[in-house]
């Protein structure tokens, strides 16, 4: 069992408390969200959270667990798939899978998906490719992040559709649904597109420009310090840009200066080495690092890590807390249900905005449909007070962050009005989303770095032989690497798909490694439990089992 020994050492080296600690000893909160991966895709096999292991795994009324997605594809008389490991066939697939894209991640595929609860709509409402996962020896670094400080392994997107609303959540709390806080009437104007030209697509939807609150200006108006920091190549990833206050911001205030100017990521990392970080932070990353498909992990992995290096190497790294999230799963099959808010939650279910047609493309009644949230998504939450390859079990989404912020602010004393998610968020979110200070040991600080994989450099352009391809280089980024990836390989990206009993049929704990993870936070379903108290165990667990986690 390699990795429990490995979680044992770091439990048994991390030094003593030296006083009790709270919120107070946060200075600066980092956040940075990357685009467009699943949990199961990049961390099913790891031991320790909510994984392949899974002994609550939902099972349909016809008795098939969501693991065996049904499919049009069939082979040996099987008409099911289960999760595959993309780089089966070895060879240089390990590096024509980098830039291979599932399939969508659209309003439509989202909630066909998801399939009222019942979660088997992955293969048949995007491909059979949603399916594949990586290991840990396809993306290292990734994992060396979430084992070196803090997985939250029950981390949802906010709203089942694409990056737009769900980084509109990340920065302001609501997509001003009909019914929530923002618009309790349903007059005003939502968002669950990707929509960015003026207008609205219906009366009362997917309206364009935004014109809520968002959290810089309530940071703004309690007196704590923000900036957002991007290159010009930002992948237009950066939602304040889209909220008419901004837009009408004048040159030389905080919202122009700090919210949608672009000073550079260098300037990030400088802000870090100088200890000149405002007290609140956000990261835009370029396009050709964000993991979005068909841009790579491995160039995702490199600014992950020259993000997280800057914040542990500077001399604020004992103050600072750094959460890195994903926005949305980008048609990469998770097995856990969303859990979405019941019926009756206000401004949780709204008449389905892209709507019921007839056979003629009538719009008919429209059947209700909840917002989010979504399937899981990757989250690591670093700093001194998460060290150690913890795995963080409470129920969040992109709100977390919020209500980190606001209860952060709270403890030290600012405005709690200004700062407040009430009446922004809705009840039900407010209520059930984590706010991830259970994530955090304020009284046994660990301020050792864990050694994360190198990664290379990702490629520039040559300007002296490329002709450049605008569907995935930006007009402004240098980086070239997803272009070269899709052209550079004979057999293409797309690995065959394994279909077959052996496929269907496989014991899925057999593809977790080996250990476990203490438990932070409360204790969700999903995971085999070991309760020990001086030295005595209590195993809640079959022992043959794999992915145990251990709680103190």
């Amino acid at each position: 069992m390699r990795h429990s020994a490995l979680a044992l050492t770091l439990m048994a080296s991390a030094p003593a408390a030296v006083s009790a600690g709270s919120l107070q000893d946060i200075k600066h909160i980092v956040l940075f969200m990357q685009e467009n991966r699943s949990f199961d895709h990049y961390f099913g096999t790891m031991a320790g959270v909510r994984n392949f292991g899974d002994p609550n795994v939902h099972v349909n009324d016809d008795g098939v667990p969501v693991w065996r997605q049904r499919t049009s594809k069939t082979n040996n008389g099987v008409g099911t798939l289960s999760p595959w490991h993309i780089n089966h066939l070895g060879g240089d697939w390990t590096e024509a899978t980098q830039c291979m894209v599932a399939g969508s991640n659209d309003w439509d595929a989202m909630h066909g998906a998801y399939n009222n609860g019942r979660g088997d709509g992955w293969a048949v409402h995007d491909t059979d490719y949603s399916m594949g996962y990586y290991r840990r020896e396809d993306i290292p670094t990734h994992w060396d992040i979430a084992e070196g400080w803090t997985i939250m392994d029950n981390s949802h997107q906010s709203v089942l559709g694409v990056t737009d609303p769900n980084r509109v959540m990340w920065m302001s709390g609501t997509v001003n649904s009909a019914g929530s806080p923002t618009n309790p009437d349903g007059k005003g104007g939502n968002i669950l597109s990707n929509r960015a030209s003026p207008g609205c697509d219906s009366p009362g939807n997917n309206c364009f420009p935004f014109v809520w609150r968002t959290m810089p200006e309530a940071l703004q108006d309690a007196g704590i310090s923000w900036r957002v920091w991007q290159d010009l190549d930002n992948y237009e990833d950066n939602m304040l840009a889209y909220f008419k206050q901004y837009q009408d911001a004048k040159r030389g205030s905080a919202l122009r200066d700090q919210g949608v100017s672009f000073p550079g990521l260098q300037a990030f990392y400088d802000a870090c080495a100088n200890g000149t970080l405002p007290q609140v932070s956000w990261i835009i990353g370029p396009q050709e690092q964000s993991e979005h498909p068909p841009n790579m992990p491995v160039d995702g992995a490199w600014l992950q890590k020259k993000i997280v290096d800057a914040v542990v190497h500077g001399p604020a790294y004992r103050h600072t807390a750094l959460i890195i999230s994903y926005d949305e799963q980008g048609g990469w099959a998770d097995h856990v249900i969303p859990p979405v808010a019941p019926r009756e939650a206000a401004g949780e279910w709204i008449p389905d905005p892209f709507g019921a047609r007839d056979g003629r493309q009538q719009q008919v009644q429209a059947p209700l449909v909840p917002i989010g949230p979504g399937p899981r998504v990757p989250r690591f939450i670093i700093s001194p007070w998460t060290r150690g390859g913890h795995v963080f079990a409470e129920t969040g989404d992109h709100t977390s962050d919020l209500l980190f912020i606001e209860a952060w602010a709270a403890a030290n004393g600012y405005n709690t009005t200004a700062v407040s998610t009430e009446g922004i968020l809705t009840p039900w979110r407010r209520r059930h989303m984590t706010d991830m200070v259970n994530a955090f040991d304020f009284d046994g600080p660990d301020y050792s770095v864990p050694k994360l994989t190198p990664v290379r450099t990702p490629e520039p352009r040559n300007d002296t032989n490329w002709s450049g391809d605008l569907d995935l280089g930006s007009l402004t980024g240098p980086w070239v690497g997803p272009a070269r990836c899709k052209d550079g390989f004979a057999h293409g990206n797309y690995p065959p798909v394994p279909y077959g009993r052996p496929n269907a049929e496989q014991n899925m704990s057999a593809l977790v490694e080996d250990g476990f993870k203490q438990i932070r936070g409360a204790i969700t379903e999903g995971r085999f439990v070991t309760m020990e108290s001086n030295g005595l165990g209590l195993a809640v667990a079959r022992p043959h089992e794999r992915g145990l986690a251990a709680a103190n």
